[in-house]
């Protein structure tokens, strides 16, 4: 059998990888997946998008994923898979929008900048955990802190008389130790020096980044250490929601979960939309790589229902979590005019606090954030195992060069992160993923464009029913056609009305910054696609028709390739139905 090489290509023909490894066990790739959704400053959000809704408020989520979230996870699922291909090389589908996956390089390296806040907070609690008096419980906090009337705590009992005096609110101790390590080391005239002691943090956490990948750099291992990250993950915020309910006020907020309410219903249809675009991680594109190392024929179908349930169980964890410790600071300050608890300085900071009142504090902050530190690990090197992966698979020479590269990368992002540890940049830094959450919708949006309309809406059906062995329903297609890019062209309105909204309460740096990380890596897909008809041959329309063709797009393993030939012709391997097919998009 000949298979042809494309007419002419701006990039190498493409040579399959027989050495890039698999998955140790296929549930790896849905483990994998449910990490995405650990990507916790979804609660950060949750400040403007109320995320403390209860049952009835998750359900339209349960919508969400039949309209458009499990079908655009099936459309990333058959991309990866087939191609066997990370995010960039996988649009050999459609090589004039490869810019796509550039674009999720630029976007998943932008959160990791920021991310590892994440960990270093996490880190900050689990090293003072080991001291015999917590630094934030009352007897600890007399050491440090004495501005009680700059900053008034939950430890003054006059608070509760004076508390029309205090404009900005009360602060939960293990806030004010956070701030203290924050701000006092700054001064106070630079608000961009750097914070010692968040910089040893930042420093320590991506060592354990390095380490990881050290010793699981290899898919199978990588694998097999992330499904391990993830259930002991779970298991940890299980054991914590069940030793919260013994904190004051957590049945009055199972009865408020439960208890139907009309306006959790109406928060809900916002707040969950922008949740369910938490599925595909920091960098849009990681569905792609991450099931690229999944067998050819995995049921990508079942196993997108599977991950989707598995991610709405996260987050009802993790919301109950930090809704059962909102409830308690309520009940504690119910008197105060206004309490200064963000969802996430409670999730992250303001626990610390509660987790003191309990018995053995010191064991329950170890627990507590050692769940939050797996969490925050979880993402940063799934993602990072994703782009690392892409752009193996798109440039051999950083293949040959594998370690070099990923210790080098993870040198960049570390020194890059240590703008977070400046007294702005480790306030703000929150702003930059709720701009990063809307530029996947455009990317989304781009992609059902390519599959289904410029590949074709008969080619992706032929591909996919052969894949799977098994049919690929109409009216799938017709949602992903017609029903998805609705969603996402509503979603992207909001998503700049939103960010719009979201910049105009921090300072210029930040709309700078988001300007540079966010909005100036999309010139990747028109500079790509210049680029690659500059490099082809004959006229232009000659060149533009070639360009929106597949180049080299058929299964790596020589059996389904050859299969694959079979079905559509021998000519046609590279090439699809070059000739007058265009009409069937």
């Amino acid at each position: 059998m000949v298979y042809e090489t494309s007419y002419a290509s701006a990039t190498k023909p493409f040579s399959p990888d027989p050495k890039r490894g698999k998955w140790e066990k296929p549930t790896d790739y849905i483990f994998a997946c449910f990490g995405l959704a650990l990507k916790l400053d979804i609660f950060e959000i949750s400040y403007w998008f109320f995320f403390n809704i209860g049952f009835v408020g998750m359900l339209p989520y349960f919508l969400y994923m039949v309209i458009y979230l499990v079908p655009i996870l099936v459309v990333h699922s058959f991309m990866g898979q087939f191609s066997s291909s990370g995010f960039i090389a996988a649009f050999r589908l459609a090589p004039l929008f490869k810019g796509m996956g550039y674009v999720s390089v630029f976007l998943t390296f932008s959160t990791l900048i920021y991310y590892s806040m994440f960990v270093a907070i996490p880190l900050l609690f689990i090293i003072n955990s080991f001291r015999p008096t917590l630094p934030w419980s009352c007897e600890g906090l007399k050491s440090w802190h004495n501005r009680t009337d700059e900053y008034p705590t939950l430890c003054h009992p006059s608070i509760y008389k004076q508390h029309k005096n205090f404009t900005l609110g009360v602060e939960p101790p293990s806030r004010i130790y956070f701030n203290y390590l924050r701000q006092d080391y700054f001064n106070a005239n630079e608000r961009f020096d750097l914070s010692r002691p968040l910089l040893g943090l930042f420093t320590l956490a991506w060592a354990l980044v390095a380490l990881i990948f050290y010793n699981f750099s290899e898919p199978a291992k990588f694998g097999k250490c992330i499904r391990y990250m993830v259930i002991a993950t779970m298991v940890l915020v299980v054991v914590c929601f069940v030793r919260f309910l013994y904190l004051p006020g957590s049945h009055t907020l199972l009865w408020r979960y439960i208890t139907p309410n009309t306006n959790d219903f109406s928060e809900g249809v916002y707040s969950t939309f922008i949740m369910a675009l938490q599925a595909f991680g920091a960098g849009w594109g990681s569905v792609i790589a991450l099931s690229s190392f999944n067998g050819f024929k995995t049921d990508i179908m079942s196993y997108s229902w599977i991950i989707s349930f598995g991610q709405i169980f996260i987050y009802i964890m993790f919301g109950l979590v930090s809704f059962m410790l909102e409830q308690y600071y309520t009940d504690i300050s119910d008197n105060i005019v206004f309490h200064k608890i963000m969802s996430f300085w409670l999730l992250f900071l303001s626990s610390a606090s509660a987790l003191n009142t309990l018995s053995w504090p010191n064991l329950w902050t170890f627990i507590y954030y050692s769940m939050l530190l797996m969490a925050s690990l979880t993402v940063i090197t799934t993602q990072l195992f994703t782009v690392l992966q892409s752009l193996f698979d798109e440039f051999e020479t950083l293949k040959e060069r594998k370690q070099k590269v990923t210790f080098g990368t993870i040198f960049g992002l570390a020194i890059c992160s240590f703008f977070f540890c400046t007294e702005h940049g480790s306030f703000y830094f929150a702003i930059l993923g709720v701009d990063i959450i809307f530029a996947h919708s455009l990317l989304h949006l781009l992609l059902l464009l390519v599959v289904l309309w410029i590949y074709g809406q008969k080619r992706f059906q032929r591909d996919i029913e052969f894949m799977l062995g098994q049919p690929f329903a109409s009216w799938k297609v017709f949602i992903l056609r017609y029903t998805a890019p609705i969603v996402f062209v509503i979603c992207l309105i909001l998503g700049i009305i939103e960010c719009i909204r979201g910049h105009s309460f921090f300072m210029e740096v930040f709309l700078v910054l988001g300007i540079i990380l966010v909005v100036l890596p999309f010139l990747a897909i028109p500079g790509y696609g210049y680029y690659y008809l500059k490099q082809s041959p004959g006229t232009f329309l000659e060149r533009l028709k070639r360009s929106c063709r597949p180049t080299d797009w058929y299964p790596v393993e020589m059996k389904h390739r050859q299969h694959y030939g079979d079905l559509v012709g021998n000519i046609e391997m590279t090439d699809h139905l070059c000739n007058g097919t265009e009409e069937e998009n």
